[in-house]
């Protein structure tokens, strides 16, 4: 089961059925959720462990989260993680709960990430929202008082630690 943290921008486009928090049952846990309204509009997915962004398009709204695993498989396979890895999280996502957001530490980052790829969107890379994605995981990025954390280097710790095993 798939914990999606979206943020009221977000929830008001989808208007789905709003439930309490919980943790997520997929290898990577929960994730973060916003709406970037650009021509065509597009969603910002922020994994809440490891700050991993994931972009994919918004519309349809109503079949965002049914894509939103398709779109996180590329971009994990283009981070080199292990196919065998990437099945079992996919396995644990067909059930998403949709909820608000909770974590102000990952909200922040997501609008970081909001303003970094609104700054990259005319270079060529705008139209591959995977190479996107790519790039905005190499930005350093962390909450205060915390040092900076590389969303893809934070994926590869996280997947190589072995304690998703």
């Amino acid at each position: 089961m798939l914990y999606l943290h979206c943020t009221k921008k977000l929830l008001d486009r989808l208007k789905p059925e709003v439930m309490a928090g919980g943790t997520s049952t997929t290898g990577l846990g929960n994730w973060y959720a916003t709406a970037l309204l650009w021509k065509p509009q597009i969603a910002l997915f922020v994994n809440e462990r490891t700050l991993l962004p994931v972009l994919i398009p918004l519309a349809p709204a109503a079949g965002m989260a049914i894509r939103f695993p398709r779109f996180l498989a590329h971009v994990l396979a283009a981070h080199g993680i292990q196919p065998s890895f990437i099945e079992q999280e996919l396995l644990h996502m067909q059930d998403v709960r949709y909820t608000k957001t909770t974590n102000r530490s990952v909200v922040g980052i997501m609008t970081q990430f909001c303003q970094f790829a609104e700054g990259y969107r005319g270079s060529d890379e705008m139209n591959d929202l995977v190479a996107l994605s790519i790039r905005l995981a190499r930005i350093p990025c962390g909450p205060l008082y915390r040092g900076p954390v590389f969303p893809d280097k934070a994926l590869r710790e996280l997947i190589g630690s072995g304690s998703l095993q």
